[in-house]
């Protein structure tokens, strides 16, 4: 050995004087488990040969290395299920480590919640391994009107320009009701798409044909060049909305208006009355018809006139009921002195043998031709031509036993026959 190794081993010597012996033999112990080289072991071997007391320090220091190497153990595998991972959320990326065994976990320890609608890759029970990376991108509703019909849809772009392609939305040429670089965020957004169509247009005896992303027909009609003015209205309603090849008519409309008085009819009320012979009704109260005043829309369109429409109407006079009495008392068989006589006859000469004939005068009527005064001498109601046949030759009956032929000088004697 030489000098100089000797001072060095000196000056080493010296220092570890100054260390007490328990924390010199413990930190020998530690190099034990470890991955010391073969001379340091000969070296700590012949230290304790030169240390009195050595050997009962050693079997004081051998337990507590034991723990040490144990616990040295528990951090190799400590270290060997600590993962670098690298997780973007909504595009925001960052590394991390985590002991989690999957994705799943990984997220709950993040304290990152997914739902029906998010996107998780790989999916939640992948495993984990260090250098992996896990993609969220969470969902996103949108009220979407698109063309005039509105659904619920879900995205999981951040932008409104993402969002349609996402959904397949043709945008180009169409109106959009936010810009297409706006943000959606997590609450979403309402987003009104209306893509470009053609629209053919008839009016005034031109046909136009135009590319619209209008709202409603009313708004592709103006871009036309089209004014609509007075009572001027299209063949679908204004304000729906102009679908694509759809052909719209332009009416062109002027109007008036006519007031017209109607009749109102009357109803007719019928008494049952047991003094009136059956078969004979007679009118107590004459029905009178009211009058209603109607007003009517005539409309021409495009120079052809329209049926008129009812739009109004105000009852001018209230009609009045017609009051009838009806008889139910059974007729007599029979007027002594006048039933052998030849009935018929008499009533196809004077009346044609119609029960409700009048004269050209209007004084006389009925089958016998009885005149208003003597048809109520015989007990009649009314006037006979409104009697039943049956009636009518009863009273006809008895004017013969009290006058004989002569109230009917051109054909009583038919009566004999």
């Amino acid at each position: 050995m030489s000098n100089a190794q000797g001072s060095h081993r000196a000056a080493r010597g010296g220092r570890r004087s100054d260390v007490s012996l328990h924390e010199q033999q413990t930190q020998e112990a530690v190099l034990l488990p470890g991955q010391g080289s073969r001379a340091e072991a000969r070296r700590a071997a012949r230290r304790r040969k030169a240390s009195p007391g050595a050997a009962e320090g050693l079997r004081r220091i051998v337990p507590q290395a034991l723990v040490v190497a144990f616990l040295a153990g528990g951090t190799s595998a400590f270290v060997a299920n600590d993962k670098a991972i690298r997780l973007s959320v909504d595009g925001v990326p960052r590394t991390l480590h985590t002991f989690a065994d999957d994705v799943g976990e990984l997220l709950a320890d993040e304290g990152l919640a997914v739902g029906a609608h998010d996107i998780v890759a790989p999916a939640p029970a992948a495993d984990l391994a260090s250098g992996d990376e896990v993609v969220v991108r969470y969902g996103r509703p949108v009220a979407l009107t698109l063309d005039g019909e509105r659904r619920q849809v879900w995205t999981t772009a951040r932008t409104v320009d993402g969002a349609l392609r996402q959904l397949g939305v043709r945008a180009e040429g169409a109106y959009l009701s936010v810009s297409r670089s706006a943000p959606i965020s997590r609450r979403g957004l309402a987003l009104d798409v209306r893509t470009e169509r053609t629209v053919t247009l008839l009016a005034d005896g031109r046909e136009r044909t135009l590319r619209t992303n209008a709202a409603t027909v009313r708004e592709a009609v103006a871009e036309a060049g089209i004014t609509l003015s007075g009572q001027d209205t299209t063949s679908v309603p204004p304000s729906s909305f102009p679908r694509d090849g759809q052909t719209i008519t332009v009416m062109r409309i002027t109007g008036t208006k006519e007031i017209r008085e109607e009749p109102i009819p009357y109803a007719v009320e019928r008494t049952r009355d047991p003094g009136l012979f059956a078969g004979t009704e007679v009118v107590e109260r004459q029905g009178v018809q009211g009058v209603r005043r109607v007003t009517y829309a005539l409309r021409t369109v495009n120079g052809v006139r329209q049926k008129p429409k009812k739009i109004g109407e105000e009852v001018v006079r209230e009609p009045v009921t017609q009051k009838v009495k009806v008889g139910t008392r059974p007729l007599p068989s029979s007027v002594a002195g006048a039933d052998g006589l030849d009935w018929g006859a008499l009533a196809a000469c004077e009346s044609g043998g119609r029960p409700n004939a009048v004269d050209p005068s209007g004084t006389y009527g009925g089958l016998y031709q009885f005149d208003p005064g003597t048809w109520r001498s015989l007990g009649g109601s009314g006037v006979a031509q409104n009697a039943s046949a049956s009636e009518q030759t009863y009273r006809a009956k008895k004017l013969f036993v009290q006058r004989g032929a002569s109230p009917w000088p051109h054909c009583g004697r038919r009566l004999y026959r």
